[in-house]
């Protein structure tokens, strides 16, 4: 894998304006930020892993774990909230056995819960992948679940 970074982030040696795109370009090919991908930033860019953590982690676009198969995402703007949002996250959360942010233990799932997706009409909203639901309760949320 070394060499794979390696020869992926090779245009980027010594460019600590590369940063952010490296960071992206990693995450594009893997999925997300392994410890092994940081270093060999590190080491390209002769900058300390933790100076590269401080970054990724400033953005919400970065991981640090491998994300799931399927994307569940949960809308919890103010529509969404105030029409059960919070009930649909925590079925979800039941349901995954995992909480935002995380992935379940076969890959098969990661979640997050996001401030608006823009479809406040058909709130409560719940993203899986690119498909949309709405008007969400926690019985729906279950066989939605269930089907992937």
């Amino acid at each position: 894998m070394v060499e794979q970074i390696e020869n992926m982030l090779a245009s980027y040696k010594g460019e600590k304006g590369g940063l952010i795109p490296m960071l992206q370009k990693v995450q594009q090919r893997l999925g997300y930020l392994s410890p092994e991908a940081v270093s060999q930033i590190a080491k390209l860019l002769n900058i300390s892993e933790s100076e590269i953590f401080g970054v990724a982690s400033f953005y919400a676009q970065f991981r640090f774990t491998p994300s799931g198969e399927h994307s569940v995402k949960v809308c919890l703007g103010t529509a969404c909230h105030v029409r059960g949002g919070v009930r649909i996250l925590e079925t979800v959360e039941r349901e995954l056995n995992i909480v935002p942010g995380g992935t379940t233990q076969d890959y098969k799932f990661s979640l997050e819960r996001v401030a608006c997706f823009g479809c406040c009409a058909l709130a409560p909203v719940m993203v899986i992948d690119k498909e949309v639901y709405g008007r969400m309760a926690p019985a729906k949320a279950k066989q939605i679940l269930a089907e992937y």
